[in-house]
């Protein structure tokens, strides 16, 4: 009797995997009938299966009746579901889920702050006997889905928004048209220098992540780094200077001038007219005088006509700056230590694209005080010099800065 037991259940170890449920009860049932008397019972020690079972397979291996196609059990067949015998849990799950669920709650998607297990706990504590696995079907069926913030809400939105839209588009087309440079402006977020943990993650050999500080404190020697960036929306190019001193109109008129020197003349010699698309705040926002005083400025040094662009008020994420050139920069530097000033410039330096993007990177240790203040009568004189010209359509947002005549005294 050992060794015909230790025989069948040889044999069901060998084809359980392979059969489904209803093929495994004819198997069962087959090997009974084929062991006459005593053979039910003998299959069910062998295999662990329930006697029940066994004769159930031996009944349907012997009246040839199957269920219908792609069924195991007939229909009815298999356990109930919780809620069937316990017929107030989805009352209780809702009551559990209403007070904290976010989003519009006739929508197919919504989303509880409460945890799997929070929630199977709380169930508990009203006398329902559930799994995790129970309250997870409960979540899934009822539309739950886990989901993270969208930033999509921009605030109040500007009557003339998409009018703006257009009418930098049209100042870009016009300069691109007659090949004169047009650039795309921004600063990127200041960065921590030093062993700091820096977002997302890189290869590395198992079990050997690079070792960070626990706090991220600044560093009182290497500080932060302040990027900023200037983007050739004709070339698909790309410069940053990293400042290690304030963000200032200043360090990003810099910057411009820099990379106009470096790269733009060189690649536009006979441009007379340049075109910037900024955001509308920050210190190269509209409002900021010293910004269009160092304009100013570096239009009479280089004999450019300077027209500026700003974005409308909370569109800032639709700067081209923006995911034409940071968003690739971050994912360049992702999961890795920014160690130094230099280490950052060589990993901006590093940044390509599938689409030919190159950059261009250089360290600015430059002072750039905070806190210049540019008088009521400077910037009137810009514009009553003919300097700054704004332009009919929202002069705030449009203007364009010309090269100071021979004999106008420079803005100071």
């Amino acid at each position: 009797m050992t060794d015909m037991a230790d025989s069948v259940a040889r044999r069901y170890a060998v084809m359980r995997p392979h059969l489904t449920e209803f093929q495994r009860r004819l198997w069962l049932g087959a090997e009974a009938a084929e062991l006459g008397s005593g053979g039910v019972a003998i299959v069910a020690e062998a295999t662990g299966v329930a006697a029940d079972t066994v004769r159930r397979g031996r009944k349907e291996a012997g009246n040839g009746k199957a269920p219908s196609p792609g069924r195991s059990r007939r229909p009815g067949g298999g356990r109930k579901r919780a809620e069937a015998h316990d017929k107030g849990l989805v009352e209780s799950f809702e009551s559990l889920i209403d007070p904290v669920t976010r989003g519009d709650p006739m929508s197919p998607l919504r989303w509880t702050s409460k945890s799997i297990r929070a929630l199977t706990a709380a169930l508990r504590g009203k006398g329902h006997q559930v799994s995790d696995m129970v309250t997870r079907r409960l979540l899934r069926e009822g539309g739950y889905s886990l989901q993270a913030g969208a930033k999509t809400i921009e605030g109040n939105q500007h009557a003339d928004r998409d009018a703006q839209f257009q009418y930098l588009n049209d100042q870009a087309a016009d300069h691109l048209d007659a090949r004169d440079p047009v650039i795309s402006v921004d600063t990127k977020k200041k960065e921590l220098v030093g062993a700091y943990k820096n977002a997302g993650r890189e290869w590395r050999p198992s079990g050997e992540p690079e070792q960070v500080k626990v706090h991220d404190f600044v560093d009182p020697v290497l500080g932060k780094a302040n990027p900023y960036g200037v983007y050739d929306v004709g070339a698909n190019t790309g410069w940053v200077s990293v400042g290690t001193d304030h963000d200032t109109a200043a360090f990003a008129v810099n910057t411009i001038a820099t990379w106009w020197h470096e790269v733009g003349k060189p690649m536009y010699p006979n441009a007379s007219r340049l075109m910037i698309s900024a955001d509308g705040g920050g210190f190269n926002g509209y409002r900021t005088r010293l910004w269009k005083t160092e304009l100013a400025k570096f239009a009479a040094a280089t004999d450019l006509t300077i027209t500026v662009c700003h974005l409308p008020p909370g569109t800032s994420k639709w700067n081209k700056i923006e995911h034409r050139l940071f968003s690739h920069i971050s994912m360049n530097w992702r999961g890795r230590p920014l160690t130094s000033h230099e280490v950052i410039v060589e990993t901006i330096a590093a940044t390509t694209t599938s689409t030919g993007l190159t950059v261009l990177a250089e360290l600015d240790q430059a002072e750039y005080p905070k806190g210049v203040k540019i008088p009521d009568k400077e910037m009137k004189a810009l514009e009553t010099q003919g300097i700054l010209m704004r332009h009919e359509f929202h002069g705030e947002w449009n203007y364009t800065l010309t090269p100071a005549p021979d004999d106008t005294p420079e803005p100071s």
